[in-house]
């Protein structure tokens, strides 16, 4: 029975930790350049992937050597949010269609 709880606890302390990382993540905003000197001075995160939504924002993908990652959305109106952050980044070289490896 204890056991069961102390499994319990750490799962929902796990939890926990995602989703407050996760909304600090969200609610980190500004002006895209700040952002972008912020994550290079304090990361030594540099942009390595960049696309274009359906809505006309875009989408970054900011990386470090280290293995760091965030991604930052900026909307159309300018405001630019970190929307996720992470560890453990592999860069993969894209795959040709057709080639077998």
């Amino acid at each position: 029975m204890k056991r069961m709880l102390f499994i319990m606890m750490g799962a929902l302390i796990i939890l926990l930790g995602a989703l407050v990382q996760s909304a600090e993540a969200q609610n980190a905003c500004g002006l895209r350049q700040d952002l972008a000197s912020k994550l290079e001075q304090s990361y030594q995160e540099t942009p390595t992937g960049i696309g274009l939504a359906k809505n006309g924002g875009v989408f970054e993908v900011f990386t470090s050597p280290e293995g760091t990652w965030t991604i930052l959305f900026t909307r159309p109106d300018g405001l630019s949010c970190l929307m996720a952050v992470g560890d453990h980044w592999e860069s993969k070289a894209p795959e040709l269609a057709g080639l077998n490896s």
